[in-house]
Parts: structure tokens; sequence; C-alpha cells
């Protein structure tokens, strides 16, 4: 099949991904049984860079039960190729058109990689495949109930639980072909507590790994079955309950930031600005442009944007959600140092940009399904480790507040500011926690903040985060974030 689009005239490269998902899912809630399923889906995505001044032509779908037979793929795959094909010789016509207009129209480069042939095989103890959808129910079913159960001021409770296996072949005209497979178990859990007349708390968290139905029995970020990891995120939101909101702070005040919490925060004003895409302003749908990268003369590459104790990158060799071995152009992935001690050093990039940019191309493109076009996303995105211990960063503030575990962002839409609520916050006096507050959160200038670090912990996690939106249509990917304790200065958000 790949043959075929080669031979097409003017066609300067072409790639393939043909994908197969498995997945099963169960929920409850307060104990009863809700819902439960399995299914299994079948898709391509095709790309085409042709004609005079080479563009691209995109086309992908997803195959019913009655396509999915060898016969039926090849011809529907001919027919794919062939679209995408002349949609990428319409797009050259016209970028040739409009050149007079518009002077930065340019052919579409790609920055060169070495092909690859190589089989990636899913990585499990206990096997998706062999996991019961009764078991399933069962599992959560009980876990619902024993969170309900915690107190009588427990409102609601609600545990989904899934598990599967995908699977993608990546083919191109230069010659590379790709097997990866990956397993994907998850878990989450909703619980809404409140006393009697008060204000309700609601708090909902996940557990997950790329990794087989072992995952929610405690072989995860947390080291805690799912269980025991829903009972503590319930007893939490039940404190909270009894305490008092945050009062929010005019002036910006010491804050001790924890792994959890700075999951988010990498996310937002570190890890979508550092994609090339957004900072290129080639895909700002959605969630906007880059505070990194205004244009080309100017722009924060190789100035100092952080403290010179701050490290971030992207590594989809560590485990996480963020983890493969080749993205969806079949370049490895690699490391890719962001802020090397405080300068902004690079971009995450797919191929075209990485030929924009000048930089070697990092192998950060990536898609939800094969019949998406791939964009350029985060992979396991964090805060570097440091050697303070985070017990010894607290013990120095005489006068702050402990910010735990993230909730709901709130970004500017260069992401130069941010607001982040958290799910817990503490005041420190004389370097000990004391007292509890809830409904309130951090807000600080990106810059500020990352420049204002002052310690940076030990304690390195990588979180799971599922949910994380870009591009139209809109793409919900999972991603790896996360690092250690961090010490800064923002203003605390909550009631005035």
């Amino acid at each position: 099949m790949i043959q075929h689009a080669g031979s097409l005239k003017n066609c300067k490269y072409a790639d393939i991904r043909l994908g197969i998902h498995e997945t099963k899912h169960a929920n409850a809630e307060d104990g009863k049984a809700k819902g439960l399923g399995e299914d299994a889906s079948i898709s391509f995505g095709i790309r085409v860079l042709a004609g005079e001044m080479s563009a691209w032509g995109y086309y992908g779908q997803s195959l019913g039960k009655g396509e999915s037979n060898p016969k039926s793929i090849r011809k529907i795959l001919t027919l794919g190729i062939n679209k995408a094909y002349a949609r990428a010789v319409a797009n050259a016509s016209k970028k040739a058109e409009f050149k007079s207009l518009a002077p930065s129209l340019t052919a579409v480069n790609l920055a060169g990689i070495v092909s690859c042939n190589d089989t990636i095989n899913a990585v499990f103890d206990e096997d998706p495949r062999n996991v019961s959808l009764k078991e399933m129910l069962t599992f959560c079913t009980k876990i619902s109930g024993d969170v309900r159960g915690v107190s009588k001021d427990v409102q609601y409770a609600c545990v989904n639980v899934q598990t599967g296996i995908n699977r993608e072949l990546f083919c191109s005209t230069e010659g590379s072909c790709i097997d990866q497979s990956y397993a994907l178990t998850q878990g989450m859990v909703s619980v809404v507590a409140q006393k009697p007349g008060g204000i309700p708390e609601v708090c909902y968290d996940y557990a997950g790994d790329l990794r087989g139905w072992e995952v929610l029995k405690g072989n995860n970020v947390y080291k805690q079955s799912l269980g025991d990891f829903a009972a503590l995120r319930t007893r939490e939101t039940v404190e909270l309950t009894e305490a008092e909101f945050l009062p929010a702070t005019t002036e910006p005040v010491v804050v001790v930031t924890n792994p959890h919490f700075n999951a988010l925060l990498v996310h937002e004003i570190v890890g979508h600005p550092t994609e090339a895409d957004r900072a290129l302003k080639l895909e700002t749908a959605y969630a906007g442009r880059s505070w990194l990268f205004r244009d080309f003369q100017d722009n924060e590459l190789g100035k100092q944007i952080a403290s010179p104790l701050l490290t971030a990158y992207s590594d989809p060799s560590i485990q996480g959600y963020g983890h493969y071995k080749y993205d969806m152009e079949g370049t490895p992935g690699k490391r890719v140092n962001l802020i090397e001690n405080g300068i902004l050093r690079g971009f995450m990039n797919g191929r075209e940009y990485a030929a924009i940019l000048g930089h070697p191309p990092n192998g950060s493109m990536r898609a939800i399904e094969p019949h998406y076009v791939p964009i350029v996303r985060m992979t396991n995105t964090v805060f570097a480790n440091g050697d303070k211990n985070p017990a010894e960063i607290i013990s120095e503030v005489e006068d702050g507040y402990y910010i735990v575990n993230h909730r709901i962002p709130s970004i500017s839409e260069s992401r130069e500011n941010f607001r982040i609520s958290a799910q817990k916050v503490f005041k420190i006096e004389s370097g000990k926690i004391t007292k509890l507050f809830r409904g309130g959160g951090i807000t600080a200038d990106s810059k500020d903040f990352l420049m204002n670090v002052d310690a940076v912990g030990n304690d390195f996690e990588v979180f799971p985060i599922p949910n994380c939106g870009k591009g139209q249509p809109m793409q919900v990917m999972r991603v790896g974030n996360g690092g250690p304790t961090l010490r800064s200065r923002a203003r605390l958000t909550g009631h005035q």
C-alpha cells in the first residue's frame, strides 16, 4: 500500500497508521453497579506530502465490522491514499496561487530521521484481555460501597475502571515499519461530602499507567490499590468539609507546592508553551500560543526564564502516561531538555517543526487514535528532581502556605500567567504545618513564579493526567506530568 503512495506524481512523502484499540470498562455508584461494556475499534490515518510547492493532505476514518477483512482494508486504504494525495495537491496548488500575497508560504520540509523497523510489545503482569467484566464490575462496586461507608457525610461515591490494549502499525515511504502495542489501565474516583447545612466538597482523581490490571492492585505511582487510594481521597474530602475557606491575598506570599500540584503546574506553564506547533502559531486552537516564543526575533530561547535551581524536561522513555518508543511519525522519542538550570533550551517538535526551527527532531507527534491527525503533544513532561528534603523545605518557612494536590487550572492564552486551585492548603508557621484551608489555590505570572523558586525537593514523582485537550477536532490525550516539591512565591486565591 505504501508503495502505491510513493508512485504518485510529485509525492514527496507518505505514511499510514493502522490501529486496533480494545478496551473494557465498568462503573459503580454508592455500592451499586451502574454499567459495564467492552469495545474494539479499527481505524487508520494517511498523510501525504505532495505537489510542486509541497503541502500536506490527510485522510482518516474508522472501520466497521464488515470492513475489517484484509480485502476490504486494502481497498479502503487505496481510496484513502488517493484522497489524501488529491488534498495535498490541491493544498500545494493554492499555496502557489497565493505565494505573491503571502511570501511566508513555503513548501513543507521534513527534518531527516533514520528509518526504523521494530516491534514493541505491550508490557503487563496481568493481561487486560483476561480480566472479566464481572470481575471489573464487582471490583468497582465494592470500592464505591466502601467509600460511601467512610463517613455519614459522604453523599456520593463513584468509581470507574477501564483496561485494554492498543496496537498501531506505522509504515512510511522512507522505509519505516513499526508495530507498537501498549496496555492501559485506569481507575477514577469521584466523591462528594457535605456536613448537614454545609457547603459540599468535591474530589475526583485518577490512578493509572500503561500496564495491565495490576495497576489497580497497587502497581502505580501511589503504591496503593484503587481501594486504598479511594479511601484516602474520601477521608481527605470529608476532612475538608470542616475546614475554613482560604482567604485570598493581594501580595505574593511564600508557597511550597507538592509534586501532585506541580504536575498540573508544569503541564500548563511549561508543557503546552514548549510544544513547537503552539510556539510557531500553527496550532492555537483551544489552549492558545506560547509566552516563550513570540516570533523568530523575539523569543526566550537561550534566556533565563527560571531560577538556576530549576530544570524541566519531557521524556517518553520514563514510565508514565506519556511513555512510548516511537512517535506517530516513526521518530524515536527522546528526552527534550526544555529548561536547563533556568535557561530555555528547546521545544517538543515534529519533523516539519524541527525543520522550521533548525532543531533536531525529538519524536513528540501523537494522536489519540490513528484516524486523528498527529500533532505535537507533551509526553512525560516534568520538573527535574532536586536534592533537598521536602520536610527541610517546609521547616525553613517562617510564614507561608503548603499547596497540596491540583484541581482546576485557569490559564492565560499564551500561558504567561496562571491560576490553579488546590485540593488542600495548609498554613505554615515557624516551619510547622498548621491550619487546613479549603477552596483556594495560587495565581502568579509564570516567569515570576519560576524565577522565584528557591528550593527544589528530592521527592520526584510522575502522575497520570488523562484529560489533556488540544486541537480541532479536539483530541483528549493522556500525558504524564510531575516533579518534586518546589518553594516559590505567589498570591493566594480564595475568598476575599
